[in-house]
């Protein structure tokens, strides 16, 4: 006799969590719905326009009607963009075939770990990790193995940390560097030790490089540079967060061409194409000026100074400096206990009392952080940390 399952929904589904982001962004908008004055440092988006070059490809795009499906895995056009920006920008050297347009970058993901992971092995995911990794194995029929970060090391995964937890079923290793939600930035030399483990027992490298181009010391670096790395190594890239183009839903995957192409037959039933329109835009933003992202770099290091130094001076709060992204992940430990027992609860009551939205560190895998978004202006940063300091004075009173 089939197996039931509660209300008639498919099990593996209960195997995924809804997104915390998306329900703090939910519940932040329900708030200004009702006339509510919030400040949200819940979102994962850049605050800035899209740049006027890339609209006006979209404009041209759509008064020549190029309205049609396209090829499944991306226009060429675009996926001879995506291979040139990442040759000059980190130094790879893949083809259109090693190339697929997918509809932003988790859809990139998705499709990776679709494509290689089979049920019951192993990826192994470093914690902090980004919300969504742990339900993607999970969705695979995959077991995800969390490896730790050091906190005084500002989050930095290491290849020994790495190592401790590699067994026979391992079959993945996911790196998110500059991290969401930490801002840690994988050391070169670490990254080095990590492929060199990974290749040694034909285990796939995942990188996520989604923002890579915002890396406050030093160059951004790509594993896939390294000599002999795309036989391993699976490159999950976005236009999203380099060229505030959030919405236009374009992210890249760069992979062995087997693997591109078992992810075109997953992508060729699911969503087919991309939006035909966000492709020539995102042609324009990959070939056209650059100026727009060191621009957005110099203001997220402004904003991310400005952010440590007022978090530091809280008392309770402890705050590693973010390396990249735009994110700030301080702990709060020490101001939880019996009113507010883990992090959820720390957000809840910063949302009902003081009007401000942090998501919880119990998101990306901890229960005694907050992430806080600085991809707003430093006007919103300074009235919501101004809140964030008088709720915790307050509630220590």
């Amino acid at each position: 006799m089939q197996q039931q399952h509660s209300g008639g929904i498919a099990g593996r589904i209960h195997s995924i969590r809804v997104s915390s982001t998306a329900r703090v962004a939910a519940e932040a908008e329900r708030l200004r719905r009702a006339g509510v004055d919030v400040v949200d440092f819940g979102p994962g988006e850049p605050d800035f326009p899209t740049p006027d070059n890339i609209k006006r490809a979209a404009t041209r795009a759509l008064e020549e009607n190029f309205t049609r499906y396209t090829a499944i895995g991306g226009i060429p056009e675009l996926k001879e963009a995506v291979c040139e920006r990442h040759a000059c920008d980190l130094g790879t050297s893949y083809s259109p075939r090693e190339c697929i347009i997918s509809v932003g970058g988790k859809h990139v993901a998705f499709n990776f770990v679709q494509a290689v992971v089979n049920p019951g092995d192993e990826v192994i995911v470093p914690v902090p990790y980004w919300a969504t990794y742990p339900d993607l194995v999970h969705y695979a029929g995959g077991t995800c193995v969390l490896v730790d970060t050091d906190e005084a090391a500002g989050f930095a995964l290491t290849a020994a940390a790495v190592e401790q937890r590699l067994s026979g079923r391992t079959r993945m290793i996911v790196v998110n560097s500059p991290n969401n939600p930490s801002g840690a930035v994988v050391a070169r030399e670490e990254f080095e030790k990590i492929q060199a483990l990974a290749a040694a027992r034909g285990i796939y490298l995942l990188t996520d490089e989604c923002y890579c181009q915002f890396v406050y010391n030093g160059k951004p670096f790509s594993v896939a540079s390294l000599p002999g790395a795309k036989e391993n190594v699976l490159v999950v890239g976005s236009l999203s967060k380099t060229y505030a183009m959030t919405g236009w839903r374009i992210g890249f995957g760069l992979a062995p061409a087997a693997v591109a192409e078992a992810m075109l037959r997953l992508q060729s039933h699911t969503t087919s194409n991309p939006t035909s329109i966000s492709q020539k835009a995102a042609v324009e933003a990959l070939r056209g000026p650059q100026d727009s992202v060191s621009a957005m770099l110099e203001e997220y290091r402004r904003r991310r100074d400005f952010v440590v130094r007022r978090l530091r001076a809280i008392p309770g709060i402890v705050c590693p400096e973010p390396q990249g992204a735009f994110y700030a992940y301080p702990h709060i430990g020490a101001l939880l206990g019996d009113g507010l027992r883990n992090s959820m609860e720390f957000a809840q009551a910063l949302l009902e009392r003081a009007r401000v939205v942090v998501v919880p560190g119990e998101a990306f895998g901890t229960n005694r952080h907050i992430r806080i978004s600085y991809a707003t202006s430093l006007h919103e940063l300074e009235r919501g940390l101004d809140r964030i300091d008088r709720f915790i004075r307050e509630t220590a009173g």
